[in-house]
C-alpha cells in the first residue's frame, strides 16, 4: 500500500539495541553448571526472545531435570541467574549500542514518530539507563506484567497500546524468530535482523544495515 501511514516503531532490546544476549548466555551457563547441566551457544539460540521462567524450563529439560524442582526452587534459580546477569550488566556502556541503531532512532525521531520497547527482559530499564537511551523511548512494555512469552503477540500489542498506535500501522524490529512470529501475530510490519530468520516483511543481516529510508520503502 503506497503512502501507508506509520504510527509507531517498536524495538526488541537484546540483539537489536545492544547485544546483551551474550550476558544472558553467560548467566544461564553459570546457573546451569551449578545443576550439572551444560549448555553451549548453539543451545542459547533457543533462549533468545524467551522469558526467564520459560528459558529455565528449557534448560531443565535439556538436563532431564524438569520434574526435580518445586516452583519455589525454580523461582530461586531464575533469581540466581538474574543476579549473575546483573553483575555482567555493570560492564555495559553507551559504546555497547549496536552499529546503526543511534542513526535509526534519530531518523525515526526526526519524523516525530513514537518509539517503544518490547523486551521480555525484566532488566530492560537498567539496560536502557546504562546505554543512556532512556529518553529515546516513549513507552517501555513492562515485562513483569506480560503473561505470555513471544511468539505470543501480547508484548507487542501492549507496546502499541502504550504508544497509542494501531498495530497494523506499526513496525516491529526483532532479531529472534520467536519475536518475528510475535510481530506478525500482532498484525505489525516485521523487520528482522539476522541471517536465519524467516517470515519477516523486511530483513537485514546486521543492525548496521538498518536504514529508515529502506524500511519505509518496503513498508
Amino acid at each position: 500500500m503506497e503512502n501507508k501511514r506509520i504510527e509507531a516503531v517498536v524495538f526488541d532490546l537484546d540483539g537489536v539495541i545492544t547485544d546483551t544476549a551474550h550476558f544472558h548466555y553467560l548467566a544461564w551457563k553459570k546457573m546451569a553448571e551449578e545443576l550439572n547441566i551444560f549448555i553451549d551457544e548453539e543451545f542459547n539460540e533457543r533462549l533468545k526472545g524467551v522469558s526467564r521462567m520459560d528459558s529455565l524450563e528449557l534448560i531443565l529439560q535439556e538436563g532431564n531435570r524438569q520434574n526435580d524442582f518445586s516452583l519455589a526452587q525454580k523461582e530461586e534459580m531464575a533469581a540466581k541467574k538474574n543476579a549473575h546477569y546483573c553483575e555482567f550488566l555493570k560492564e555495559l556502556t553507551p559504546d555497547d549500542i549496536l552499529p546503526g541503531i543511534p542513526e535509526l532512532i534519530a531518523a525515526i525521531k526526526e519524523e516525530g514518530l513514537p518509539i517503544g520497547l518490547a523486551s521480555v527482559s525484566k532488566n530492560a530499564g537498567t539496560v536502557l539507563k546504562a546505554l543512556q537511551l532512556e529518553e529515546a523511548f516513549d513507552y517501555v512494555a513492562d515485562a513483569a506484567k506480560i503473561s505470555k512469552s513471544k511468539p505470543d503477540p501480547e508484548i507487542f500489542l501492549t507496546a502499541c497500546k502504550g504508544l497509542g498506535a494501531e498495530p497494523e500501522f506499526s513496525i516491529g524490529i526483532e532479531d529472534a524468530q520467536a519475536g518475528i512470529e510475535a510481530i506478525k501475530a500482532s498484525g505489525m510490519f516485521a523487520v528482522a535482523v539476522g541471517r536465519n530468520l524467516v517470515n519477516a516483511d523486511y530483513k537485514v543481516d546486521r543492525t548496521a544495515e538498518l536504514q529508515w529510508g529502506k524500511i519505509k520503502a518496503e513498508y
